[in-house]
């Protein structure tokens, strides 16, 4: 009932085909930073793919989205949760974190600054048990990019809650990892086909580059 071993693959280099022609857009969009805890990353194998280009991807992104002013808005699920919080997630994953820095700490590259926001996570969808969309709402924000891990967890499922509550969502193909490519290429290609526009870390760096931030 713990994470698996996660075995190095290769990062996909190409993202499916979108039915969604949406463009990103600086003064539309929020960037999500989904689970970068050391708790999750260290299921991955150090210094190799995914692990090093995800850290890489999603660390120019944040970047990116905080010199165009693009809110950046993390996840972090909470240590040491008691029976009740965790719910049914504990029959397929057992307690989870511990409140132990080298569990529940956002990788340190991509640190949250101040004027970035955290939200407490307690389910597979950043949206349950939170109040993001009400935050995406007050900044006047209806994108969604979506990052981090898991691909076929956390990740669509937020990308498919948020579709639902009619936020056009991005899924940033070489910025979230899985435990497998297997599974990581089937994320994908659900997400494509049924509730964002999947695209890879260069476009979205683009799509933000290529108009100023309105006013």
């Amino acid at each position: 009932m713990s994470l698996p071993r996660i075995a190095p693959y290769p990062m996909p280099r190409k993202a499916p085909a979108a039915r969604a022609g949406w463009t990103l857009a600086p003064h539309r969009s929020a960037l999500l930073v989904h689970d970068m805890q050391r708790y999750f990353l260290d299921a991955f194998a150090p210094d190799r793919e995914p692990a090093t280009t995800l850290v890489d991807h999603v660390g120019r992104l944040v970047a990116a989205a905080r010199a165009a002013g693009v809110p950046v808005v993390y996840t972090a699920q909470p240590g040491d949760q008691e029976r009740g919080a965790r719910g049914l997630l504990r029959e397929f994953w057992g307690p989870g974190l511990r409140a132990t820095p080298e569990h529940v700490d956002i990788v340190e590259r991509l640190a949250p600054r101040p004027g970035d926001t955290r939200l407490v996570k307690w389910r597979y969808s950043a949206f349950q048990r939170t109040d993001l969309r009400e935050r995406l709402r007050a900044a006047g924000r209806d994108q969604l990019v979506v990052t981090g891990v898991y691909a076929h967890l956390g990740c669509l499922l937020t990308a498919a809650d948020a579709f639902m509550q009619d936020l056009e969502t991005f899924l940033v193909a070489d910025a979230v990892a899985d435990f497998s490519e297997e599974e990581h290429l089937s994320a994908l290609r659900y997400a494509a086909g049924r509730c964002a526009r999947v695209l890879l870390t260069s476009e979205a760096l683009e799509g933000w580059a290529a108009m100023p931030e309105a006013g």
